[in-house]
């Protein structure tokens, strides 16, 4: 408890520098103003506060808090430490349906619609033949074919779009936390509220599918039913970070194994919310380092292998190293 209280002040931290720190240099004391209800000197300060700033930090706590954990569900769900948010195409889906909407040339709403959509078909279509197929390593065999298929069909619409067109496909999947206005972030967050809720009412199934699924049946666990709900909620996190954010690399398959090696537990009841903590508190981190730049905003996806990579790394060295 006392690792995850660390969590918390830390994740605390860096989301006042946050708010503190962009592209713009505005006063410490005048953004505490602005936070506690009152007016900064500038009007532009106050705007880049109330409508950049604080939209941008909520987004990546929510996103990094549902990327990670869908990521957790897929890798006990799977028993496989490099399963993640977009090995089952749901990420794939999500980009196809943005990739069909540049090709017509729609907007920004019709971007964030689409992603969510195509997302959305595919936990459909996972949800479906996880009703017929009984093994897990089937169903994530169709996940990575279902990944090629609209990996496929993404690069036909890029090929025959124009060139304005793949330009904006390209900088969408670069994902970046400022898309999400403040209009558009009680929606997000009721969405990613929704599925961490989900989330939240599996884990004692996930504790004992994590023994095995025959001692989880033994238990009068619905092993199916299990794994649907499992595909929903990571589906609903998947689909609504990547439509807001874009495709957002490394979190959702990195985070869970730092979670891991600072609870030192496989138990869900403690694993689960360090997850979210620690998933909300690396996308903070990443979202200070892009803007950071003056005038400048860096791509998430620059930023987040520099954290994700070496823990992969990392983590199968050390399995390699204890068998």
């Amino acid at each position: 408890m006392l690792r995850i209280a660390l969590c918390i002040v830390l994740l605390a931290v860096l989301s006042l520098a946050s708010l503190l720190f962009g592209s713009v240099e505005i006063p410490a004391g005048q953004v505490l103003d602005v936070l506690t209800g009152g007016q900064a000197e500038k009007d532009s300060w106050t705007y880049i506060i109330t409508e950049s700033r604080i939209p941008q930090t909520i987004t990546a706590l929510l996103c990094g808090a549902s990327l990670a954990t869908s990521g957790l569900l897929l890798q006990t769900t799977f028993r496989n430490p490099l399963a993640g948010p977009s090995i089952l195409g749901i990420s794939s889906g999500a980009s196809l349906g943005v990739a069909i909407v540049t090709l017509l040339g729609g907007g920004v709403l019709s971007v964030v619609t689409a992603a969510f959509g195509g997302a959305m078909v595919i936990i459909v279509l996972l949800i479906a033949i996880a009703a017929i197929v009984r093994s897990n390593m089937t169903l994530l065999i169709v996940g990575i074919m279902v990944s090629y298929l609209t990996s496929s069909v993404v690069s036909l619409c890029n090929f025959f779009a124009s060139a304005d067109n793949v330009q904006a496909f390209v900088f969408w999947g670069m994902g970046s936390f400022s898309d999400v206005s403040l209009e558009q972030l009680p929606t997000f967050a009721l969405c990613c509220g929704i599925g961490i809720m989900l989330s939240i009412t599996l884990v004692k199934q996930l504790n004992a599918i994590l023994i095995g699924e025959n001692y989880a049946q033994s238990l009068g666990i619905n092993v199916r039913r299990t794994r649907r709900v499992t595909f929903l909620a990571t589906g609903i996190l998947t689909a609504v970070s990547t439509a807001f954010c874009g495709p957002i690399a490394f979190v959702g398959l990195a985070v869970p194994h730092i979670a891991r090696f600072i609870t030192g537990t496989s138990n869900h009841k403690i694993l689960l919310p360090a997850t979210m903590l620690c998933g909300a508190a690396i996308s903070v981190a990443c979202n200070i380092i892009c803007v950071f730049p003056e005038n400048l905003i860096i791509p998430v996806n620059a930023i987040t292998p520099i954290f994700g990579a070496p823990v992969i790394i990392y983590t199968l060295f050390i399995k390699k190293a204890k068998r």
